[in-house]
C-alpha cells in the first residue's frame, strides 16, 4: 500500500507493508498503532515445553484479600473453579505521598494473598495462570504478581528471594500468563500474592474492577531463557532482528552445539542460499564466541541466518531500514501525551495539575508522560521535541510524511516547553505522578505540587532547544520562528544572569534527570546553546560566549595516557581538579561535549581555536574506540573509565547514586574490583556503576552512540560511525538475550512496565543492566522498573541517534 500526495507522487510511507496499512489505519498516527503479540517474547515462551506441572489452589478460602480488595470464587460448568479479585476504582480519599514528594502516589491498594508455608518449589522453573478481566470502561489494565521466599540463607545461582512482576492483561479477554521463576530462590516459600494500585479514574473508567483466575499451575519447562551473562542461551543465534545496513559490518553470535563451523544466509522468500560462510572463534575479554560474519554480503532484501538446524526469524538488509522503528518509536511518544485525548488509552488528563509562581497559576498538561508512571519533566520533554527534530530535518527530503508526523509531535513539544515559561527566568519544571485526575478545579485531587525554579542549566538547555526548534520551523510557521528566536535569546539572558549570581550548581531536585550535571557538562551546554544561538541570528556576541565556555570543557579532558602501559585518553572529568571522570547511569546527556565542538568548528571554522576544538573531538573519537575491545563480540559501547577515589568526593557521588542504602561507598570500590583493572587507579567498566532503582543502560549507551556519531561525521572516520550503529544493532537484538527492546520492532521483544498507558507500540525500557556488583547483563524476565520501565528518554535517545544514518 501507497499514498497520493496532492495526486501526483505514489510514496511508500514504510517498507513493511503491514505496518503502511497499521499506520494509514492509524490516521498518520493519530491513534495507537495496534500490538503484535505473535512476536513478542511472552509468546515465543508459552510455546516452550511443560516437562511437568503441579496445580494451586484457586479457593477463596484459601486465598485472603489484601488492601480494599475482596475475594472470592465460583465453578465453570466443566468444574472449574475460577478465583476472582474485586476492587474499586476510587477510594474517595486523597493520594498522599511523601514530604519530599507529595502527590507521587496512589489512593490504596487491592490485592489478595495465597500462604504457602515454606514449601520448596525448587523442582519448578515456571508459575502459570489464567487472568480473565472485567474492568468496565478501563483502557489499561494491568496486575502485579508477587512472590516471596522464606528467611532462608541465600544460595548460589539465585538473584532474587522475592520480586514483583507486573503483568499487562487485555480487558474482557482471557489470557495464559507466567513468570519464569529460575532466578528466584524458592526453597521456602512463604506466599504468592496478586496486588493492583489504585490509581483513580479515568473518563471512561466504571466504578468496580473485576479479576478473574483459573489454572493455576507450578512447572518445569524445557529450555528456560537465559537472565544474565554474556553467553547467549542454548541453540540460539543472536542478531539485529530488524536487520542491518548495506556496506556495514554484519555479524551474528552463535551458542549452537552442532554446527560444523558453517552458517548460511537465505533468501526469506523462497529459502534459497544467498551466502555460505564460516562461523569463526572470536576470543575476547568476556569469553570465547562463535561468530557468523557476513559483512561481505551486500544485496538488499529480507534474509534468515542458518546454523545446523536452527534457523532466524526474517530481518532486512538495506539503505533504510530504520524507518519503520522510527514510526513506532513515534507511536509511543503519541502514546504518553499528556494533556491529549489518545485513543484507546486515555481521556484528556492532569488540566487540574499546576505550577504556581508569583501569583501566577499555569496547567502543568502537556508535553509527554515521562515513563511507565504519569510523571512529567520539562527538560525531558525538551530532550525529545529536539530529537523528533532532527528526524523531521533528516527526513523532509526522504521520507515526507514521516518527517512532516515527526515535526507534528515535536511542535506538541514546543508548546508544552513555551507554555511553562512564566517570562522571568523561572519556569515550571516537573512533577512525580501516580494517578489520574478528575479534571475539574475545586475538587480534592487538584494538584499544585509542580516545582518550580529559576535554573541556570535548564534555561541554557531550553534556549538551545528552542534556537533549533526556530531554525527548524522557520519555512513551516514564520511567526512560531520568530517567538522561538525570541524567547531562546530571552532564556539564553535569563541563564547568563543566574549563572553571574549562583554560577555552577543549583541542582536540587534530585528527582530530576539534569541532578547528576556535572560542571564540565554544564560549560558544554552554555557553549553549545551559545552555537546554537550563533547560528540562528549570527550575532558575534553568541559565537564569543560559545567560546568563552568551551574553555573550561577543554580543561577538563584527559590529554594524556593513563600510563606508560594503557594509552586510555580523551575522557572528560567532572570538573578542572580532575578527581571525579563524568558517568552517567539512567539520564546521559553525554553527547553534548561533542555536540558543543563540532558545532564550533561549523560555525567558527576561521577561529584561532578550531584546532583545540577537532583535538578534542579527535581525542574522544579516540577514547570510544578504545573501549569497544572490552565487550566484544558485542558491539555495546562500554560505559568508562573509573578512578578508585571517586566515591570520596561526597558531592559528586551523591548526585550521581539515589535512593542508596549507605554501603554505596563499600559496594562501589567492589564493583570496580570486577571490572578491567587499567592500572592501580583505573578501571574500566562495561556497564555503569549503579546502586538503587534508577539504573538501566539504554540511554547511556545511546547517547555515547550519538557522541561516536557526530565524532564520525566530522573526522569522516568510518569506525567511529560503526560504533554509532553498532549501538543501533544491541538494542534490536545483538545483545546476549537476543531481545529487541523496541515493543513491535524487529522480533522477541518482552513486555514492559508500562503500569499506567499499557503496552504501547514502539516503548523503549530504560534498558539491560548490571546485575547487583558484577559487570555483565542483567534482563530476567521480571518485568519491574526502572530497567524493564517504558522511559520517552530511550525513546528520544533512539531517534536522535538514528537521525545520525
Amino acid at each position: 500500500m501507497s499514498c497520493f500526495i496532492n495526486g501526483m507522487a505514489q510514496i511508500s510511507l514504510a517498507s513493511d507493508k503491514q505496518l503502511e496499512k497499521e499506520i494509514i489505519r492509524s490516521g498518520i498516527i493519530h491513534s495507537p498503532l495496534p500490538l503484535d503479540f505473535s512476536r513478542s517474547a511472552e509468546a515465543k515462551g508459552l510455546q516452550k515445553k511443560v516437562l511437568y506441572s503441579e496445580p494451586i489452589s484457586t479457593s477463596d478460602s484459601d486465598w485472603k484479600a489484601t488492601g480494599y480488595g475482596k475475594v472470592s470464587s465460583m465453578n465453570t460448568f466443566d468444574g472449574k473453579k475460577i478465583l476472582a479479585l474485586h476492587y474499586p476504582a476510587s477510594t474517595g480519599k486523597r493520594a498522599t505521598g511523601s514530604a519530599s514528594d507529595p502527590d507521587y502516589a496512589v489512593y490504596g491498594n487491592a490485592g489478595m494473598t495465597l500462604e504457602i508455608n515454606g514449601e520448596n518449589w525448587e523442582k519448578y522453573n515456571r508459575i502459570k495462570f489464567d487472568i480473565y478481566p472485567v474492568s468496565p470502561g478501563a483502557r489499561v489494565v494491568n496486575i502485579n504478581f508477587i512472590i516471596e521466599n522464606g528467611d532462608s540463607p541465600k544460595k548460589e545461582g539465585y538473584n532474587r528471594q522475592s520480586g514483583s512482576h507486573l503483568i499487562n492483561l487485555n480487558n474482557w479477554k482471557d489470557g495464559s500468563y507466567y513468570l519464569d521463576l529460575g532466578e528466584y530462590q524458592r526453597d521456602k516459600v512463604q506466599r504468592i500474592s496478586f496486588n493492583v494500585s489504585i490509581k483513580g479514574k479515568d473518563r471512561t473508567n466504571g466504578d468496580m474492577f473485576s479479576y478473574f483466575f483459573k489454572d493455576f499451575e507450578l512447572q518445569q519447562i524445557e529450555d528456560p531463557e537465559i537472565i544474565s551473562g554474556w553467553v547467549p542461551g542454548n541453540n540460539k543465534i543472536v542478531y539485529s532482528t530488524t536487520g542491518y545496513m548495506l556496506n556495514d559490518n554484519k555479524t551474528a553470535i552463535v551458542n549452537i552445539a552442532n554446527h560444523n563451523n558453517q552458517f548460511q544466509l537465505m533468501d526469506a522468500q523462497n529459502n534459497g542460499v544467498v551466502f555460505n560462510g564460516q562461523i569463526k572463534k572470536a576470543q575476547t575479554t568476556i569469553g570465547e564466541f562463535d561468530v557468523a560474519d557476513f559483512s561481505d554480503f551486500n544485496q538488499s532484501g529480507t534474509f534468515r541466518l542458518k546454523v545446523g538446524n536452527i534457523t532466524t526469524e526474517p530481518f532486512v538488509i538495506g539503505a533504510n531500514i530504520w524507518d519503520n522503528s522510527l514510526w513506532r518509536v513515534l507511536n509511543y511518544i503519541f502514546c504518553q501525551r499528556c494533556g491529549y485525548p489518545v485513543p484507546g488509552k486515555h481521556g484528556t488528563c492532569h488540566i487540574d495539575l499546576c505550577s504556581k509562581h508569583d501569583g501566577k497559576m499555569i496547567s502543568f498538561a502537556g508535553g509527554w508522560h515521562d515513563a511507565g508512571d504519569l510523571s512529567q519533566q520539562v527538560l525531558q520533554t525538551g530532550d525529545v521535541t529536539y530529537a523528533l527534530l532532527e528526524a523531521y530535518n533528516k527526513l523532509k527530503d526522504k521520507n515526507e510524511i514521516l518527517a512532516r508526523r515527526m515535526l507534528e509531535e515535536a511542535e506538541w513539544g514546543i508548546e508544552f516547553m513555551l507554555r511553562n515559561r512564566y517570562g522571568d527566568g523561572y519556569r515550571a519544571s516537573s512533577v512525580g505522578l501516580l494517578i489520574w485526575t478528575d479534571g475539574v478545579f475545586g475538587t480534592q485531587d487538584d494538584i499544585t505540587s509542580v516545582r518550580v525554579h529559576n535554573s541556570a542549566f535548564d534555561n541554557f538547555l531550553f534556549s538551545a532547544y528552542e534556537a533549533f526548534a526556530a531554525m527548524s520551523v522557520a519555512d513551516h510557521d514564520p511567526m512560531l520562528y520568530e517567538h522561538l528566536m525570541n524567547v531562546a535569546m530571552e532564556d539564553f539572558e535569563f541563564a547568563l544572569k543566574r549563572h553571574a549570581e549562583v554560577g555552577y550548581g543549583e541542582f536540587i531536585h534530585f528527582y530530576e534527570h539534569s541532578y547528576n550535571t556535572s560542571e564540565s557538562q554544564y560549560m558544554a551546554t552554555i557553549s553549545w546553546a551559545a552555537s546554537m544561538l550563533y547560528k540562528l541570528t549570527t550575532s558575534e556576541y553568541y559565537a564569543k560566549k560559545a567560546v568563552e565556555y568551551i574553555n573550561y570543557a577543554l580543561d577538563c579532558q584527559r590529554k594524556e595516557p593513563l600510563n606508560d602501559k594503557d594509552k586510555t585518553k580523551g575522557f572528560f572529568y567532572r570538573d578542572k581538579s580532575k578527581k571525579v571522570i563524568v558517568h552517567y547511569n539512567h539520564q546521559s546527556r553525554e553527547q553534548v561535549y561533542m555536540q558543543a565542538m563540532t558545532l564550533l568548528c561549523e560555525t567558527q571554522p576561521q577561529h584561532a581555536d578550531y584546532s583545540r576544538w577537532a583535538e578534542s573531538i579527535r581525542l574522544y573519537g579516540d577514547y570510544l574506540k578504545g573501549l569497544m575491545q572490552y565487550t566484544a563480540p558485542y558491539g555495546m559501547i562500554s560505559s568508562g573509565v573509573y578512578h578508585i577515589d571517586e566515591a570520596k568526593d561526597e558531592v559528586s557521588f551523591q548526585h550521581s547514586h539515589l535512593f542508596v542504602d549507605g554501603t554505596e561507598k563499600d559496594r562501589f570500590t567492589v564493583q570496580l574490583k570486577k571490572a578491567v583493572k587499567l592500572d592501580e587507579e583505573h578501571y574500566l567498566k562495561r556497564f555503569p556503576v549503579s546502586f538503587g532503582i534508577f539504573n538501566g543502560n539504554t540511554a547511556v549507551h545511546l547517547s555515547m552512540g550519538k557522541a561516536a556519531a557526530i565524532c564520525g561525521k566530522f573526522l569522516n572516520d568510518e569506525q567511529l560511525l560503526q560504533i554509532g550503529r553498532e549501538q543501533l544493532y544491541w538494542t534490536v537484538g545483538k545483545n546476549p538475550f537476543g531481545q529487541s527492546l523496541i515493543y513491535g520492532e524487529g522480533d522477541n521483544y518482552p513486555q514492559m512496565d508500562t503500569f499506567s498507558s499499557g503496552e504501547m507500540t514502539g516503548e523503549m525500557p530504560v534498558g539491560i543492566r548490571a546485575l547487583d556488583d558484577e559487570d555483565f547483563p542483567y534482563w530476567p524476565q521480571t518485568n519491574n522498573a526502572t530497567y524493564k520501565e517504558v522511559w520517552v528518554t530511550s525513546a528520544g535517545k533512539w531517534i536522535t541517534l538514528v537521525s545520525e544514518y
